[in-house]
């Protein structure tokens, strides 16, 4: 059984209610570690330290933890830490509240400058996004541009379409629900309820209902049962009757310590069965788990903390090869499971567009039927009859045979809509819009559909692709019969290379050069290339760092880098007897147009040229003036026309573990993995997170990855405007 990774909408229900009991803390910093991990540190009146986890990533989490369990602070604290930190520091918590039934919290912070809302998003992707007290979005983990929903800088936050609320829902509404659907009870729970495929399975069984059951079949009896079901559940969350569990599979079920222990402490546990695996965290005890081992907890939120603690110790634990053959049934299961689910999605995608298209043809097939019926509601509309009246009109018609008004099926006052019957097909209709109006909104309709196929087919290429990369990793694990391959270099006694990307664990090596601050890069010939990011460091760069044997290079476009080929570093003795390669000097200039306007306006290449430092002042010409960071040239220049723009990204291990950038030629060679760039569309930070997740892929140890190449460290190393992965 696959461990729980995400929190479901009956956890979040639950953990409301104990997360409130924290109102009035006040909040001394905040954290980001990686791009998906948020670290809040706040101080209870009656508890003293607290510490908040949220992860929105691969895990999807919300819950306080032990305070020595919280991970060490990055060295370095992001743009995003730092913008929560100036937000929030000493803030009050004044509550948390669930979005409805969806798995979103809203986190309410109060300053006497104002209020912060942190809406955490434990869906799909995941997202965090900080907005003041008005929802306009400050800054978030993710940039979401959807047709549905907007969540950017600067926007005010838009929640995704509201869903049933099955803890609130009316038996009225709960009978509608049932009934619209044409599948069997489990899987109507939960879709059309919301509840899930886990705790539409857990209602069936507290209710005796059988799971596989048509709707068709569900009378009565089997309705009010669910329904109770359903009561029961809400009633123990709304009234906080909690006994929280935590489920281990893979040990001895009889251990009477797993069975019976009182505290849950994971010491207490570890001296109990140690193959036992922890598998799911629950508010309350649920029939659906009675066959595994079970721990109880005095709280939900001790039971996330132990449940995710110990969640990540089991993923720590290497399995000894030669004991433990990889279990690839499983993994190519799921793919084909998903990729069985995504064929579905597009069948679905493809009849939903086919049916909309088919309502527009209708409604040109039956033009002056439907002009006709829309005609007549405007009329009524703008001699203010009501909408009750026009109803009744429509009903009087119908009874006396009028074709218009027999078509007419319902009319909506308070969405302005009226729903027509042609040929058996029910189309609803906009009653301020004409036909052609109307025909063109559906046909819209089925193109933004026939978009969500096209991502569909995208989405389950990419399945394809991992099932068949599970595949192939069998059959080669069969060929070997599991063995590991001999290294021969290694019997021979041969010097071998590290293979960093593979390391278990990736020992850091930090250091930060004086030159950290600008954009530098080595050359291939193991030359410093700095670079200014403003107006104040190129000022800096030329009066401070500038020395005899220097080449300055600069874009002949307005707005690039002061660039300096350093001959020698400022700590040792400058000299004009350097001779620079020719090879480093081709590497700085390309650097020069690469953080310069050619990349931000995308273009591919650009002219720069190079001047000796002695040929550089900051005094201009008699009835000249020099804006700050201008400088002025003396003398002939040498031109690198078209020098094409040139950058890539990577992380570095030895001497030191660090991410640099520059030239892919000059970085190649010093990082274990690189990434390269070219200019494009998407948003310097969005990219920044997408080559981050890329490095966390590559390495074994991500958690090496988080430490060292954080999203805002990534972004330090890039060109300003937007950029894409090379060959995309």
């Amino acid at each position: 059984m696959d461990p729980k990774r995400e929190l479901t909408s009956v956890d979040l229900a639950a953990l409301v209610g104990e997360l409130g009991a924290y109102e009035g803390a006040k909040l001394d910093k905040a954290y980001l570690y990686g791009d998906d991990l948020v670290r809040l540190k706040m101080r209870d009146f009656d508890r003293g330290r607290t510490e908040l986890i949220i992860e929105v990533g691969e895990t999807k989490r919300a819950h306080t933890v032990a305070p020595e369990r919280v991970p060490d602070a990055p060295g370095r604290p992001p743009q995003f830490a730092m913008m929560l930190r100036n937000r929030l520091s000493g803030a009050d918590f004044a509550g948390v509240e669930q979005y409805e039934f969806d798995r979103i919290l809203e986190f309410v912070f109060e300053r006497d400058d104002g209020t912060t809302r942190i809406i955490v998003e434990l869906f799909g992707q995941g997202n965090v996004a900080v907005t003041d007290g008005e929802y306009e979005v400050i800054d978030c983990l993710e940039t979401v541009r959807l047709k549905s929903r907007t969540v950017v800088p600067g926007s005010r936050y838009e929640f995704p379409d509201s869903r049933t609320n099955p803890l609130t829902i009316s038996r009225e509404a709960f009978d509608h629900e049932m009934n619209d659907s044409d599948t069997d009870v489990v899987r109507t729970l939960a879709t059309q309820l919301n509840f899930g495929g886990f705790y539409a399975e857990e209602l069936c069984t507290r209710a005796g209902v059988e799971k596989g059951l048509d709707i068709p079949d569900a009378d009565e009896d089997v309705y009010d049962r669910l329904y109770e079901a359903i009561e029961r559940l809400a009633l123990d969350i709304r009234n906080g009757n909690f006994d929280p569990r935590l489920y281990l599979e893979g040990g001895d079920e009889d251990d009477e310590d797993a069975e019976n222990g009182t505290d849950g402490d994971v010491d207490d546990a570890a001296t109990g069965d140690a193959d036992a695996h922890v598998v799911d965290v629950t508010p309350f005890p649920l029939e659906e788990r009675s066959a595994l081992a079970a721990e109880p907890y005095d709280s939900f939120l001790s039971a996330l903390d132990d449940y995710f603690f110990r969640l990540e110790l089991d993923d720590e634990e290497e399995p000894d090869p030669t004991d433990q053959r990889p279990d690839f049934g499983s993994e190519i299961a799921k793919h084909e499971r998903i990729i069985e689910q995504q064929q579905g999605a597009i069948e679905g995608f493809e009849q939903e567009a086919d049916s909309l298209r088919e309502q527009a043809e209708l409604l040109y097939a039956e033009y002056g039927l439907v002009d006709e019926i829309l005609s007549t509601i405007q009329n009524a509309r703008q001699q203010d009859r009501p909408w009750d009246e026009i109803r009744e009109r429509f009903e009087e018609g119908a009874d006396r045979g009028i074709e218009a008004a027999e078509a007419v099926v319902d009319v909506d006052g308070s969405e302005g809509t009226v729903t027509v019957d042609i040929d058996g097909e029910r189309i609803g209709l906009v009653t301020q819009q004409g036909v052609e109006q109307n025909a063109d909104r559906l046909y819209t309709e089925a193109k933004r559909v026939e978009e969500k196929k096209e991502g569909a087919l995208a989405a389950i290429e990419n399945t394809r692709e991992d099932l068949e990369d599970a595949k192939r990793r069998r059959d080669e694990w069969e060929a070997d019969d599991g063995e590991p391959a001999d290294d021969e270099s290694d019997e021979e006694g041969e010097d071998t290379q590290r293979d960093w990307l593979a390391e278990p664990s990736v020992p850091i090596r930090e250091n930060e050069p004086w030159f950290d601050r600008f954009r530098w890069f080595k050359t291939s010939d193991d030359f410093l290339v700095i670079g200014g990011r403003n107006a104040d460091q190129n000022e800096e760069l030329v009066k401070k760092y500038l020395e005899p044997g220097d080449t300055v290079l600069h874009t002949q476009a307005h707005g690039g880098p002061v660039t300096v080929l350093k001959a020698t570093d400022p700590s040792e003795a400058s000299s004009s007897d350097i001779d620079l390669p020719e090879s480093s000097i081709e590497e700085a200039a390309r650097f020069a147009v690469s953080y310069s306007s050619v990349w931000k306006d995308g273009r591919y290449a650009g002219d720069v040229y190079a001047v000796d430092s002695d040929q550089v002042t900051k005094t201009p010409e008699s009835g000249e003036y020099l804006e700050k960071g201008g400088f002025a040239i003396r003398g002939d220049r040498t031109y690198y026309r078209d020098t094409p723009v040139d950058v890539a990204v990577g992380i570095q291990c030895e001497p030191y573990t660090r991410v640099i950038g520059g030239p892919s030629s000059a970085i190649e060679d010093r990082a274990v993995t690189t990434i390269e760039l070219e200019p494009g569309r998407y948003a310097q930070a969005d990219t920044a997170k997408r080559l981050y997740r890329t490095f966390r892929e590559r390495f074994e140890d991500e958690t090496f990855v988080r430490k060292i190449a954080s999203p805002d460290r990534i972004q330090h190393f890039m060109p300003p405007g937007g950029s894409r992965v090379s060959e995309e």
